[in-house]
């Protein structure tokens, strides 16, 4: 019976205390609903959906392509005369010229020059603070009171009078960021004439290798027939025309790299012309590299970023300076015009009443917690900052145009070596030819020789080449983009280049 009792007891006890925690919990539950209610009344509540990523709202919009779409392919129709379908591209074009087709059509330029007229936009924004500021309205009477019925419409106009350089230094902030947008925009000009230009060099560079490949591989099919036939007559052995298949198949090999690679540069400069680029003849004026020989000294003044980060020190400097003009007053002279219909005028107790007034205003904030002194401090630190800035684009680029120098030099003496090789392969193979066919030469000698002619040649273009793109290179680090590229004085997407 006990046990009963005690089984009873236990069973019991907790049912009434779940039921305790359950009428707690609703209450907590209730308290807590009553306040997030409450809480709607007097601040916005803030949202979570941002942690939500959804594709489908970020993906609903349509994209125009008209302003970067491809100019039409050259092709010809069947039933039209070729005259009639001529596109308006050359046969061939210089670099200058393909440089000036990029910079015309490109995004990125239209972006930066965008942005430069959105911030001459902000400097009239910065200026309007010094003419006057209207505003006007329409109120009712409070509607608490017996006065329900009277509306007030107002007229004020506030004249800036002195503020010790307040909007001044705001003026010069804003005209400051336009020097900043403005060295962004020949940022993205000499970003996009290197990347045509490095595209045109690589495209030369590739199509002269799948030449060199294209002969390496006839070459090597020549001694491999050689090779077929000597083992057939049972001159040599049976393995050396296997050995010579393989030397075919490794040039195959190789042409099929250089043919991918230059595809890959064809894709690319298509991209940023805007037209197909595979049957355009390429022309590298070779005064690019005398103009460079004169002018090897530079101006670091010259440089787009340097300018760029020029302009952000001098905004910086500005920024310091508004904050310390914050804690000057402000003088202004204000009027208002009043009149009250279907009821008194609150500024003069008249029914229906006019009233008007003009007064000077002097406003300043004395103290805001020390966030006046803090702000003149940060700001203090972005100007270190920005001064940093200029001193880190000054060692980059003293170090970027050192290194293309010693790269060139050492190109050049590089090319006298392989061009002194490739007249010793193209003996030793002469050589070789008589002795394998007198049998003192096998015929993997006389592939490795075939095979060296053609490596050496590789060697030559590759380094001419990459003469060429340190050339391009340094172009771009000195500066010399307008200049060289023939882009002063020529207007590019509605901005015009002055040197």
């Amino acid at each position: 019976m006990n046990f009963c009792k005690l089984g009873y007891l236990l069973f019991v006890i907790p049912c009434s205390m779940s039921n305790v925690f359950a009428q707690e919990n609703n209450n907590n539950e209730v308290k807590a609903s009553l306040k997030d209610s409450l809480n709607r009344f007097v601040a916005p509540t803030s949202s979570q959906d941002f942690k939500t990523v959804s594709l489908q709202e970020l993906s609903n919009f349509q994209y125009d392509d008209r302003a970067v779409r491809e100019f039409p392919r050259i092709q010809r129709f069947a039933d039209q005369p070729l005259e009639q379908n001529i596109a308006q591209i050359p046969q061939r074009l210089t670099l200058q010229q393909a440089v000036h087709i990029a910079l015309q059509r490109h995004p990125e330029i239209s972006q930066a020059v965008s942005a430069l007229a959105g911030q001459n936009a902000a400097i009239d924004v910065a200026r309007a603070a010094y003419y006057p500021q209207l505003s006007g309205g329409l109120s009712t009477a409070d509607l608490t009171s017996g006065e329900r019925g009277r509306q007030l419409m107002n007229l004020n106009a506030t004249q800036l009078l002195y503020d010790f350089g307040k909007v001044k230094t705001n003026v010069s902030t804003e005209e400051a960021r336009l020097l900043s947008e403005q060295a962004d925009v020949l940022v993205q000009i000499d970003d996009i004439a290197e990347q045509v230009a490095v595209s045109i060099v690589n495209i030369k560079r590739y199509q002269a290798l799948v030449y060199v490949a294209q002969r390496q591989k006839v070459g090597i099919a020549r001694i491999a027939e050689i090779a077929q036939l000597r083992a057939q007559a049972g001159i040599s052995s049976q393995a050396d025309p296997v050995q010579a298949q393989s030397y075919v198949e490794a040039a195959e090999s190789n042409l099929i790299v250089q043919q991918t690679q230059l595809s890959i540069y064809q894709q690319k400069l298509r991209t940023l012309l805007g037209f197909a680029v595979d049957d355009i003849q390429w022309d590298i004026p070779e005064h690019l590299m005398s103009d460079l020989e004169q002018t090897s000294s530079f101006n670091i003044n010259d440089l787009p970023r340097m300018m760029v980060a020029h302009a952000d020190v001098e905004i910086a400097k500005l920024r310091t300076k508004q904050t310390q003009l914050s804690r000057y007053p402000t003088v202004n002279m204000k009027g208002s015009l009043s009149q009250a219909v279907n009821g008194r005028n609150p500024n003069n107790s008249q029914d229906n009443g006019f009233y008007s007034s003009i007064m000077l205003e002097a406003n300043s904030h004395f103290y805001q917690g020390g966030a006046t002194g803090a702000q003149i401090r940060a700001a203090s630190f972005a100007e270190e900052a920005a001064k940093a800035k200029v001193n880190q684009i000054y060692l980059e680029t003293m170090d970027r145009v050192r290194l293309i120098q010693a790269e060139v030099q050492n190109k050049k003496r590089q090319m006298n070596i392989l061009t002194a090789r490739a007249a010793t392969t193209a003996r030793t193979k002469e050589l070789y030819q008589e002795q394998y066919k007198l049998g003192t030469r096998t015929v993997v000698d006389l592939l490795n020789a075939e095979q060296a002619i053609h490596s050496a040649a590789q060697e030559i273009e590759n380094v001419r080449y990459d003469i060429y793109s340190s050339v391009v290179q340094y172009i771009a680090a000195t500066g010399k983009t307008r200049q060289l590229y023939q882009l002063n004085n020529t207007l590019i997407q509605g901005v015009e280049v002055k040197p």
